[in-house]
């Protein structure tokens, strides 16, 4: 009996005490959530860094779980002020853009009425040499280089046809309007109010479409002439230039139209 004790009192003089690491783990767990806790119940920035580096000392892991640097704060003044700096530089891009478009644009136009006035002055030079000045007249407007021709150097009264002996006329005509490159026309015929009184024509109006297409017809015999760049109108007695109350103003408005347009008309791309 006496042995038993004995062996009993040996044994329990050697009993495993590994469970005590676990133990202790489970305690500084605990602390530090307390830790945690206590912290969380008033938000403090110096607080809270001091918790993370706590943790940091407790866990000696390098950077700690709970690691925190507090964020700089916003100027939003200074924000504002480079949005406002942006917006400024934006606004004054494209303010230089459109002057640079602008500027371009109008150094286009200035060419082109530059070339306009020499067609001008080649028509000219022909007026002056056949000695058509009564008959024909150019003028320079925004809207092209307008050559204006009385309907008796091409037409006999009523008719719409171009006589022969005014075929010679026309076809110098069309020698002036080849351009290199090339430009659009418009043809317009116009007549007095004088009612038409044939079977010809119904008004004035077919009177002058048929005279602008026939005189349209007679220039594009010329090949280096592009039917494309053509077009006719007809505008009777509707667009006169003098007043019909007299022959000289009747004599004026009877007329063939022929309008050379710019090349330069709005912005370029």
């Amino acid at each position: 009996m006496s042995k038993r004790r004995k062996k009993k009192s040996q044994e329990d003089a050697h009993v495993d005490e590994s469970w005590l690491l676990p133990y202790a783990d489970i305690l500084t767990l605990l602390l530090a959530l307390f830790i945690v806790l206590f912290a969380s119940s008033s938000v403090d920035a110096q607080k809270f860094q001091k918790l993370s580096q706590v943790f940091n000392g407790i866990f000696s892991s390098g950077v700690g779980v709970m690691d925190y640097s507090k964020p700089q704060p916003v100027d939003q003044f200074r924000t504002g002020a480079i949005e406002e700096k942006n917006q400024e530089n934006a606004k004054k891009e494209n303010e230089s853009v459109e002057q640079s478009a602008e500027q371009k644009l109008k150094k286009l136009k200035l060419q082109d009425h530059e070339e306009l006035e020499k067609v001008q002055a080649k028509i000219n030079t022909y007026i002056g040499k056949n000695n058509l000045s009564g008959k024909f007249a150019t003028s320079l407007t925004d809207e092209g280089l307008l050559l204006t021709i009385r309907d008796n150097v091409l037409f006999e009264s009523g008719k719409a046809n171009i006589s022969e002996k005014n075929m010679k006329t026309a076809r110098e005509l069309s020698e002036l309007l080849v351009m290199d490159p090339p430009r659009n026309f418009i043809i317009s015929g116009h007549t007095d109010n004088v009612p038409i009184r044939n079977s010809n024509f119904e008004s004035n109006w077919e009177l002058s479409v048929m005279r602008s297409l026939n005189f349209m017809k007679i220039l594009l015999h010329n090949e280096k002439l592009n039917p494309r760049n053509f077009s006719v109108k007809g505008f009777g007695e509707y667009k006169p230039i003098a007043s019909n109350s007299t022959e000289e103003g009747k004599a004026k408005n009877r007329r063939v139209e022929v309008l050379i347009l710019p090349r330069v008309t709005s912005n370029p791309n």
